[in-house]
Protein backbone atom coordinates (compact mmCIF):
# COMPACT_ATOMS: atom_id res chain seq x y z
CA UNK A 1 0.00 0.00 0.00
CA UNK A 2 1.28 3.45 -0.86
CA UNK A 3 1.59 6.27 1.67
CA UNK A 4 -1.27 8.07 -0.08
CA UNK A 5 -3.55 5.04 0.25
CA UNK A 6 -2.57 4.63 3.91
CA UNK A 7 -3.53 8.23 4.62
CA UNK A 8 -6.87 7.69 2.88
CA UNK A 9 -7.64 4.69 5.08
CA UNK A 10 -6.89 6.62 8.26
CA UNK A 11 -8.86 9.69 7.25
CA UNK A 12 -12.16 8.06 6.17
CA UNK A 13 -14.56 9.43 5.30
CA UNK A 14 -12.88 12.25 3.39
CA UNK A 15 -13.23 14.29 0.25
CA UNK A 16 -11.56 12.71 -2.79
CA UNK A 17 -8.41 14.40 -4.00
CA UNK A 18 -8.66 13.11 -7.58
CA UNK A 19 -11.97 12.57 -9.40
CA UNK A 20 -12.34 11.10 -12.89
CA UNK A 21 -15.52 11.34 -14.95
CA UNK A 22 -16.73 9.36 -17.96
CA UNK A 23 -19.11 11.88 -19.53
CA UNK A 24 -21.74 9.68 -21.17
CA UNK A 25 -25.21 10.26 -22.58
CA UNK A 26 -25.05 13.27 -24.90
CA UNK A 27 -26.50 11.34 -27.85
CA UNK A 28 -29.34 9.78 -25.87
CA UNK A 29 -30.18 13.16 -24.37
CA UNK A 30 -30.37 14.66 -27.88
CA UNK A 31 -32.42 11.80 -29.36
CA UNK A 32 -34.97 12.05 -26.55
CA UNK A 33 -35.54 15.68 -27.59
CA UNK A 34 -35.46 15.19 -31.35
CA UNK A 35 -32.13 16.99 -31.60
CA UNK A 36 -28.92 16.20 -33.47
CA UNK A 37 -25.94 14.56 -31.82
CA UNK A 38 -24.01 17.83 -32.25
CA UNK A 39 -26.68 19.64 -30.22
CA UNK A 40 -26.36 16.98 -27.53
CA UNK A 41 -22.62 17.49 -27.34
CA UNK A 42 -23.05 21.26 -27.13
CA UNK A 43 -25.49 20.79 -24.26
CA UNK A 44 -22.83 18.64 -22.62
CA UNK A 45 -20.47 21.61 -22.59
CA UNK A 46 -22.86 23.43 -20.25
CA UNK A 47 -22.62 20.52 -17.79
CA UNK A 48 -18.87 20.57 -18.22
CA UNK A 49 -18.72 24.19 -17.06
CA UNK A 50 -20.95 23.50 -14.06
CA UNK A 51 -19.00 20.46 -12.92
CA UNK A 52 -15.59 22.12 -13.31
CA UNK A 53 -16.84 25.07 -11.28
CA UNK A 54 -18.29 22.82 -8.56
CA UNK A 55 -15.17 20.64 -8.39
CA UNK A 56 -13.03 23.74 -7.88
CA UNK A 57 -15.41 24.98 -5.18
CA UNK A 58 -15.13 21.61 -3.43
CA UNK A 59 -11.31 21.90 -3.54
CA UNK A 60 -10.82 18.81 -5.67
CA UNK A 61 -7.11 18.74 -6.53
CA UNK A 62 -7.38 16.95 -9.88
CA UNK A 63 -10.39 16.45 -12.16
CA UNK A 64 -9.84 14.09 -15.11
CA UNK A 65 -12.47 14.02 -17.86
CA UNK A 66 -12.91 11.42 -20.61
CA UNK A 67 -13.71 13.65 -23.58
CA UNK A 68 -12.93 11.47 -26.61
CA UNK A 69 -11.79 7.86 -26.62
CA UNK A 70 -9.57 6.16 -29.16
CA UNK A 71 -12.64 4.12 -30.13
CA UNK A 72 -14.81 7.19 -30.76
CA UNK A 73 -13.28 7.57 -34.22
CA UNK A 74 -15.65 4.72 -35.22
CA UNK A 75 -18.66 7.01 -34.84
CA UNK A 76 -20.32 8.55 -37.92
CA UNK A 77 -17.96 10.94 -39.66
CA UNK A 78 -20.42 13.84 -39.31
CA UNK A 79 -20.53 13.36 -35.55
CA UNK A 80 -16.75 13.09 -35.29
CA UNK A 81 -16.37 16.25 -37.35
CA UNK A 82 -18.82 18.10 -35.11
CA UNK A 83 -16.93 16.90 -32.04
CA UNK A 84 -13.64 18.18 -33.43
CA UNK A 85 -15.21 21.57 -34.17
CA UNK A 86 -16.65 21.69 -30.66
CA UNK A 87 -13.31 20.72 -29.15
CA UNK A 88 -11.65 23.57 -31.03
CA UNK A 89 -14.38 26.00 -29.96
CA UNK A 90 -14.05 24.99 -26.32
CA UNK A 91 -10.28 25.41 -26.44
CA UNK A 92 -10.67 28.88 -27.91
CA UNK A 93 -13.43 30.11 -25.60
CA UNK A 94 -13.10 28.27 -22.32
CA UNK A 95 -9.36 28.23 -21.68
CA UNK A 96 -9.26 31.94 -20.89
CA UNK A 97 -11.95 31.34 -18.26
CA UNK A 98 -9.97 28.46 -16.78
CA UNK A 99 -6.88 30.64 -16.65
CA UNK A 100 -8.73 33.49 -14.94
CA UNK A 101 -9.82 31.03 -12.27
CA UNK A 102 -6.32 29.67 -11.72
CA UNK A 103 -7.08 26.22 -13.19
CA UNK A 104 -4.27 24.32 -14.87
CA UNK A 105 -5.16 22.34 -18.00
CA UNK A 106 -3.43 19.22 -19.30
CA UNK A 107 -4.47 16.98 -22.18
CA UNK A 108 -3.57 13.28 -22.24
CA UNK A 109 -3.87 10.87 -25.15
CA UNK A 110 -2.36 10.33 -28.59
CA UNK A 111 -2.56 13.73 -30.30
CA UNK A 112 -1.13 12.61 -33.63
CA UNK A 113 -4.52 11.89 -35.18
CA UNK A 114 -5.84 15.38 -34.50
CA UNK A 115 -5.41 18.18 -37.02
CA UNK A 116 -2.29 20.29 -36.73
CA UNK A 117 -4.44 23.31 -35.86
CA UNK A 118 -6.15 21.46 -33.02
CA UNK A 119 -2.81 20.22 -31.74
CA UNK A 120 -1.50 23.81 -31.70
CA UNK A 121 -4.48 25.01 -29.67
CA UNK A 122 -3.98 22.16 -27.20
CA UNK A 123 -0.37 23.16 -26.68
CA UNK A 124 -1.25 26.85 -26.36
CA UNK A 125 -3.94 26.11 -23.77
CA UNK A 126 -1.51 24.05 -21.70
CA UNK A 127 1.19 26.70 -21.96
CA UNK A 128 -1.20 29.48 -20.90
CA UNK A 129 -2.33 27.66 -17.75
CA UNK A 130 0.90 25.83 -16.91
CA UNK A 131 1.82 27.95 -13.89
CA UNK A 132 -1.65 28.11 -12.35
CA UNK A 133 -1.83 26.73 -8.82
CA UNK A 134 -5.54 25.90 -8.60
CA UNK A 135 -7.29 22.71 -9.57
CA UNK A 136 -5.63 20.57 -12.23
CA UNK A 137 -8.07 19.80 -15.04
CA UNK A 138 -7.00 16.84 -17.19
CA UNK A 139 -8.80 16.11 -20.45
CA UNK A 140 -8.38 12.67 -22.02
CA UNK A 141 -8.67 13.02 -25.80
CA UNK A 142 -7.98 10.21 -28.26
CA UNK A 143 -7.15 8.27 -25.13
CA UNK A 144 -7.42 4.56 -24.44
CA UNK A 145 -6.29 2.66 -21.37
CA UNK A 146 -4.77 -0.15 -23.42
CA UNK A 147 -2.86 2.38 -25.55
CA UNK A 148 -1.61 4.02 -22.36
CA UNK A 149 -0.28 0.76 -20.88
CA UNK A 150 1.19 -0.41 -24.20
CA UNK A 151 2.95 2.93 -24.69
CA UNK A 152 4.37 2.75 -21.18
CA UNK A 153 5.59 -0.80 -21.82
CA UNK A 154 7.26 0.30 -25.05
CA UNK A 155 9.15 3.07 -23.26
CA UNK A 156 10.37 0.62 -20.64
CA UNK A 157 11.35 -1.87 -23.35
CA UNK A 158 13.45 0.81 -25.05
CA UNK A 159 15.20 1.54 -21.75
CA UNK A 160 15.99 -2.15 -21.36
CA UNK A 161 17.24 -2.35 -24.97
CA UNK A 162 19.44 0.70 -24.41
CA UNK A 163 20.89 -0.81 -21.25
CA UNK A 164 19.48 1.90 -19.01
CA UNK A 165 17.58 -0.57 -16.82
CA UNK A 166 17.52 -4.34 -16.40
CA UNK A 167 14.47 -6.49 -17.20
CA UNK A 168 14.16 -7.16 -13.46
CA UNK A 169 13.65 -3.43 -12.90
CA UNK A 170 10.41 -3.53 -14.88
CA UNK A 171 7.93 -3.83 -12.03
CA UNK A 172 4.65 -2.20 -11.02
CA UNK A 173 6.39 0.91 -9.73
CA UNK A 174 8.33 1.34 -12.98
CA UNK A 175 5.21 0.99 -15.10
CA UNK A 176 3.31 3.31 -12.79
CA UNK A 177 5.89 6.03 -13.48
CA UNK A 178 5.39 5.68 -17.24
CA UNK A 179 1.60 5.77 -17.61
CA UNK A 180 -0.42 8.97 -17.92
CA UNK A 181 -1.18 10.83 -14.67
CA UNK A 182 1.96 9.43 -13.05
CA UNK A 183 2.58 12.80 -11.38
CA UNK A 184 -0.96 13.04 -9.97
CA UNK A 185 -2.40 11.59 -6.78
CA UNK A 186 -4.19 8.25 -7.29
CA UNK A 187 -7.75 8.45 -8.58
CA UNK A 188 -10.10 8.22 -5.62
CA UNK A 189 -13.45 8.39 -7.37
CA UNK A 190 -14.62 7.62 -10.90
CA UNK A 191 -18.08 8.80 -11.94
CA UNK A 192 -19.85 7.54 -15.04
CA UNK A 193 -23.08 9.21 -16.09
CA UNK A 194 -26.11 7.84 -17.99
CA UNK A 195 -26.50 4.71 -15.86
CA UNK A 196 -24.01 2.64 -17.86
CA UNK A 197 -21.78 0.48 -15.68
CA UNK A 198 -18.49 -0.05 -17.51
CA UNK A 199 -15.22 1.86 -17.82
CA UNK A 200 -14.87 1.70 -21.63
CA UNK A 201 -11.08 1.43 -21.77
CA UNK A 202 -10.61 4.50 -19.55
CA UNK A 203 -7.53 4.68 -17.28
CA UNK A 204 -7.33 0.90 -16.85
CA UNK A 205 -4.16 1.06 -14.77
CA UNK A 206 -4.99 4.18 -12.79
CA UNK A 207 -8.47 3.06 -11.67
CA UNK A 208 -7.19 -0.03 -9.83
CA UNK A 209 -8.35 1.17 -6.40
CA UNK A 210 -10.83 3.88 -7.32
CA UNK A 211 -14.35 3.95 -5.97
CA UNK A 212 -17.08 4.03 -8.64
CA UNK A 213 -20.35 5.92 -8.78
CA UNK A 214 -22.67 5.18 -11.70
CA UNK A 215 -24.93 8.20 -11.89
CA UNK A 216 -28.31 7.80 -13.62
CA UNK A 217 -28.30 11.27 -15.21
CA UNK A 218 -27.38 11.69 -18.85
CA UNK A 219 -24.34 13.96 -19.05
CA UNK A 220 -26.22 17.15 -20.12
CA UNK A 221 -28.43 16.69 -17.02
CA UNK A 222 -25.48 16.16 -14.67
CA UNK A 223 -24.91 19.34 -12.68
CA UNK A 224 -23.22 20.61 -9.55
CA UNK A 225 -25.84 19.00 -7.30
CA UNK A 226 -25.34 15.62 -8.99
CA UNK A 227 -21.58 16.01 -8.55
CA UNK A 228 -22.10 16.73 -4.86
CA UNK A 229 -24.26 13.61 -4.57
CA UNK A 230 -21.43 11.52 -6.04
CA UNK A 231 -18.99 13.02 -3.54
CA UNK A 232 -21.37 12.20 -0.70
CA UNK A 233 -21.65 8.61 -1.92
CA UNK A 234 -17.86 8.38 -1.94
CA UNK A 235 -17.70 9.59 1.64
CA UNK A 236 -19.92 6.71 2.73
CA UNK A 237 -17.52 4.10 1.34
CA UNK A 238 -14.95 2.19 3.34
CA UNK A 239 -11.72 1.99 1.36
CA UNK A 240 -9.80 -1.13 2.33
CA UNK A 241 -7.00 -1.47 -0.27
CA UNK A 242 -6.84 -5.24 0.23
CA UNK A 243 -7.14 -5.15 4.01
CA UNK A 244 -10.00 -6.57 6.04
CA UNK A 245 -12.76 -4.40 7.44
CA UNK A 246 -11.45 -5.05 10.96
CA UNK A 247 -7.94 -3.87 10.00
CA UNK A 248 -9.32 -0.68 8.51
CA UNK A 249 -11.42 0.01 11.59
CA UNK A 250 -8.38 -0.49 13.84
CA UNK A 251 -6.29 1.92 11.72
CA UNK A 252 -9.07 4.47 11.71
CA UNK A 253 -9.59 4.34 15.45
Amino acid sequence: MTDTQSRDVQAMPSMPRHVAIIMDGNNRWARARGLSSAQGHRAGVESLRAVIRRAAEQHIETLTLFAFSSENWRRPSAEVGALMELFMLVLKREVKRLHENGIRLSIIGDRRRFSSSLQKHMSRAEALTRDNSGMHLVVAANYGGRWDIASAAQRLARKVADGLITPEAVDEAALDREVCLSQESPIDLCIRTSGEQRISNFLLWQLAYAEFVFAPELWPDFDGAAFDAALEAFQQRQRRFGMSQQQVEVQGA
